[in-house]
Order: structure tokens, then sequence, then C-alpha cells
């Protein structure tokens, strides 16, 4: 946690509206509302969130703006691409998340700055329209004569499942700083779909797998050896019969940063870490479950400006996908990436104020919770865009 921020006050503001998406001739004008709230304010910085839910009918995509005020800028968003002309916001929905259902939500962040004071927006326009309130009705187009009408097809709702995640501490639930990118992952999936964290700080795959049992002394080979091959309390939960793993559900899993110590208990070998993570996918699949392996996230490390990676295991982490057939999101890749695009590096190494405070805790390694959540984003973009089926589940 960052103690030398300014415990400003918090503030939230919803607007309801009217004119969410694009009216058309057969349809009633569709409505919003903006649920707009500062969750972190500093000396001079602060983060914001912003909802819109679609009370009208679904949309495509989406176009929101509003009016800075005097003092206030921009820095960065995520989830949504930010602009600033003058006074005016211009935030434009990402790839994945253009198409808002009726009743569904739509999200993004941003960091941004201020002087003097820092008030919420008080309107929002969204696709051309004033927020306003209620829709208002348009009489329908006359249907043209093309024969007996099709009525439209219902989808199929998906069946639940669990998505089980082991990991570390950049992966864990945490209420303050740190606070895992698992923590932050349940809200890009609909209703269908359960978290369940087992993310652990501190761990590497072997002291994850077999807590307690790790001892201090390595073997020939260079790795720690085992009091007793017993796995620890939360893999045996998740090969429970009863209460763990079902057909259908996903494992998540993601290891590599505490792994590289070079004492024992958490020092892990290349050669066992990829073994251990083929243990993991095979009593993955032989329950029907679907494993996914994520290449460590990275920490903030400039060269610089230019961000630059500085983990271990990634390759071994592929390496391991392609030997058990699993599918692997490189996350480290694709945080150096990120870091890059919102302009990370250079910095004065300070975690405690602006852009980068606001990703990152003071270590520069784990995530505020917006950090974390733009981390999330990485991994159900991921999804999406190299068809891993849980992508189906995202909102």
């Amino acid at each position: 946690m960052k103690f030398s921020r300014s415990a400003l006050a918090i503030t939230a503001v919803v607007v309801a509206a009217g004119g969410f998406g694009i009216a058309t001739a057969d349809a009633a004008t569709p409505a919003c509302s903006v649920n707009y709230q500062v969750t972190s304010q500093w000396a001079g910085g602060f983060g914001a969130d912003v909802t819109v839910t679609n009370l009208g009918d679904p949309v495509t995509g989406w176009t929101l703006t509003w009016a800075l005020a005097a003092g206030q800028g921009i820095t960065q968003a995520w989830n949504a691409g930010v602009s600033v002309a003058g006074t005016t916001v211009t935030a434009i929905n990402a790839g994945y998340n253009g198409a808002v259902g009726t009743g569904a939500s739509a999200s993004f962040g941003f960091n941004g700055t201020w002087s003097g004071s820092n008030p919420a927006p008080s309107s929002f326009t969204f696709n051309g329209t004033t927020c306003t309130g209620a829709a208002a009705t348009t009489s329908p187009a006359p249907t043209p004569c093309t024969g007996p009408s099709t009525p439209p097809v219902t989808p199929t709702a998906a069946a639940p499942v669990k998505v089980w995640m082991a990991g570390d501490s950049t992966m864990m639930n945490a209420g303050t700083c740190p606070i895992g990118w698992g923590s932050q992952f349940a809200p890009y999936f609909t209703s269908s779909v359960t978290v369940q964290n087992s993310a652990v700080g501190g761990r590497s795959i072997q002291t994850w797998l077999y807590e307690g049992n790790v001892t201090s002394v390595k073997n020939s080979a260079g790795e720690c050896t085992l009091s007793s091959t017993a796995y620890s309390s939360r893999w045996t939960a998740m090969l429970d019969a009863a209460t763990g793993f079902k057909s259908g559900d996903y494992l998540i899993v993601q290891f590599g940063i505490n792994d590289g110590d070079t004492a024992c208990p958490r020092h892990v070998g290349t050669t066992r870490f990829k073994e251990l993570l083929g243990v993991m996918a095979s009593a993955a699949k032989a329950r029907g479950v679907k494993p996914i392996f994520v290449t460590p996230v990275a920490a903030i490390t400039c060269s610089g400006s230019t961000a630059v990676g500085n983990r271990g295991f990634v390759t071994e982490t592929k390496d391991a996908a392609t030997a058990n057939g699993v599918p692997v999101i490189d996350l480290h890749t694709r945080s150096v990436a990120l870091y890059n695009s919102l302009k990370l590096c250079p910095n004065n190494g300070d975690y405690t104020t602006g852009a980068v405070g606001a990703f990152f805790c003071n270590d520069h390694t784990h995530f505020e919770a917006a950090g974390a959540k733009q981390i999330a984003a990485l991994i159900a973009t991921a999804l999406r865009e190299q068809n891993i089926p849980l992508a189906a589940y995202l909102k």
C-alpha cells in the first residue's frame, strides 16, 4: 500500500441516459446509465472507472464523450481508446467490448490529472446523443414484402463452468496492494462463469503443489528435495471428485517469478518446472478440464524510454505447453507491450505517484487495482485473439 498518497475523497456519479446507441427505424431509441467513479486520488492525479449499462436495444459499437473540468486531464486508459481534444474526452470501445446487449454493461478505466478540484462529469454523450433519461419511441418503418418472416434465433446459453486459477502473488486475490490480476478476472465473463482463484503469494510451482513438503536440501540434480509427495490442500481440493474439477472447467496456471530463486524451498530448475506443469496439465485433462498456461507477467524495467522483459521461465512455459498440447498466453510479452503503450518508461523510480504509481505497488512488481485490471484485460484479449474456447464466455 502506498502510504505517501493523500487520503482524498473517492467520488462516484451515476447518470441516467437516453441515446445509448444508434436508433433504427423499427426500434425504440436506446437508453443507458453511466456510472463514473473515482477509485483513487492523490495530489495532482487520480484513477477512475466508467461503466455504461445498456437499457435499450443491443449495440455493436459505442463512443462515449464528456467534458473535462478546468485543470483536469487524462494520461492513460484501458479497455477503451481514449483521446482528448480541448476539453472534450472521447472514449471508443476496444475490439472486445463493443457489443453490448440489453441490460449488459461495458466498462473502462483511466488515469488522469487535476488541479484545484476534481469534479465528476455532469453529463455524457453516447453515440452522438446526449444522455437525458428514458428512451423515446419511434414509429415502426414499413416492412418490405419479402415473404414470411423468420423468427429471431435465441442463442443457447453456455453451460456454466468454473475457471480454476493457480499461481503466485501477481495473480492472487488481495484487498490492497499487491492486487493480483486474477482478482480482477471475473468481471470480464458472463454469469455462466465462476472464478476460483487459488493463487498464493511467494509460491513457486513446486511449493504451490507440495506446500510444507519441500525441504531446504538440494539433490544431485540441484533440485529441492521433497519430504513427502503429498499434495498441498489447494491442489487436493481441485482434484477432489466431489467438490473439485468438473468436466468442461478450465485451469489457468501462471508460475515462474519465484521459481528462479537460487535457494530452497522456492528454487525450481527448468526441467523440473516443465515436468510439474505437465503434471498439472495431465491431471486436469484426465478430469475433462481444459488447462491454459500463462507466462509470468513482467515487472516494470526500463531501458531508457523503453520497457523491457525481465522474467525467466517464459520459454519453459511455452515448451511445456507445446509438449502437453496446452494453449499458452504469453503474458510476459503482452505486459511489456502494455507498459510501452502506456509510456510508463522512463520514470524516476518513485512508485507512489503518477501513472506508474497508479499501476504498480511500491516494489515495481505488484499491481494496484488499476494495473491488475489492465493485466486481466490482456488475458481476456488473448483468449479472443487466440480463439481459446473460454473466450465464448466473455462479455
